[in-house]
């Protein structure tokens, strides 16, 4: 399994290029997955449904599955900060490609995703983990680090295909 983490700030465009990332993975026959940070509450459960009505009954976990889909909740009896790597952990260990967004400060090599018009600074001169950038403007610094266009994601994925070696999931032991 290879895992990329695209690593920028909000509005960067991150989700955009994940998703459109996934598809073109998805046509040369590979399984891709997608491990998200997220920095709010979120529910995927609808109030009402049985999922839901068990969690709020005070169950610690609810699986539910279909012929289609699997889908595991868990509550937290406390705030928990999960690593990026207990995430994976949860994930098919038979899929190719692990696209992570977020979890900028994680330990996994990184793509940077910039835009100029974000007025966000760049991470590239401090974070050694990030090995491009993504971005459709000139760089504010300098960089020996290759440059992908955010605009063209069959290029950003010939060029992690062409580099797969450096994105080799190793979990932490």
């Amino acid at each position: 399994m290879k895992a990329v983490v695209f690593a920028g700030f909000s509005g960067s465009g991150k989700t955009t290029l994940v998703e459109q990332l996934i598809p073109l993975l998805k046509q040369q026959g590979l399984r891709v997955s997608v491990a998200k940070h997220a920095h709010h509450r979120f529910d995927i459960d609808q109030p009402g449904k049985d999922s839901w009505r068990h969690r709020q009954a005070g169950a610690f976990e609810v699986v539910i599955a279909s012929d289609l889909r699997l889908a595991l909740v868990r509550e937290f009896e406390q705030p928990e900060r999960l690593s990026v790597h207990a995430l994976i952990a949860e994930l098919n260990p038979g899929v190719d490609w692990v696209l992570v967004e977020g979890f900028k400060t994680s330990d996994l090599p990184k793509i940077e995703v910039w835009r100029a018009a974000s007025d966000q600074p760049v991470q590239y001169p401090d974070d050694p983990r990030i090995v491009a950038i993504a971005t459709d403007s000139p760089l504010p610094s300098p960089s020996t680090l290759p440059v992908l266009d955010i605009n063209h994601p069959a290029a950003v994925v010939a060029w992690l295909q062409l580099h797969a070696d450096i994105f080799e999931y190793q979990a932490p032991v």
